[in-house]
């Protein structure tokens, strides 16, 4: 990361924008939204057919700096969780038959969600919990040997929380919500016939 921000490179142990050859990931944002100015971040999942950021609609809903921003993103948001719950009833995981890094991505996002985006980021139609397939899809990913102790929701809080200012200027991490991702998941029949 340098003066630009986030930027692609052709050095060792670097990866070029194969997508659309951009040299810092400030312009996938600003072509998804002409004018953006708000922060960049990653991971970013560029969805190359429609040619859009696909992935970070509670960050844009977080950081926004104006209501008309804010419920824009919000509104997007949940129109892709809602998308997710319909895509997850018939099928264990996003594509095929197996985890794949779509999974992972997804995760990320969905882990965080009741404990961080829905007070932090004002994410708040719903929590993951209320959506039953995306809720028993996220406690499956959780379940897979080895990535439950990658989760710590404490320090994921308190990152969040406490790195904020502009969003939570007095740092006080809250105490809930309680999330037990190890509650049986009953995915593994979902999509076989």
């Amino acid at each position: 990361m340098g003066a630009e921000g986030w930027a692609f490179s052709q050095s060792p142990g670097c990866i070029p924008d194969s997508a659309n050859g951009f040299d810092h990931l400030h312009q996938a944002y600003t072509a998804a939204r002409p004018g953006y100015t708000g922060r960049v971040t990653v991971p970013v999942l560029w969805d190359t057919r429609r040619g859009t950021i696909v992935n970070n609609g509670v960050y844009w809903a977080g950081f926004a700096t104006s209501q008309t921003a804010y419920e824009e993103a919000f509104e997007a948001l949940f129109a892709a969780l809602d998308w997710l719950e319909d895509r997850l009833r018939d099928r264990r995981y996003l594509v095929g038959e197996a985890i794949t890094e779509a999974d992972w991505r997804l995760f990320t996002t969905l882990v965080r969600f009741d404990a961080v985006y829905v007070g932090h980021f004002k994410c708040n139609r719903r929590r993951l919990v209320d959506y039953p397939s995306l809720w028993a899809y996220t406690r499956d990913l959780y379940q897979v040997p080895g990535v439950a102790e990658t989760v710590d929701l404490d320090h994921i809080k308190r990152h969040y929380y406490t790195s904020h200012a502009g969003i939570n200027p007095t740092r006080i991490v809250p105490k809930g919500p309680e999330v037990d991702f190890s509650a049986r998941h009953g995915r593994a029949v979902v999509g076989r016939t």
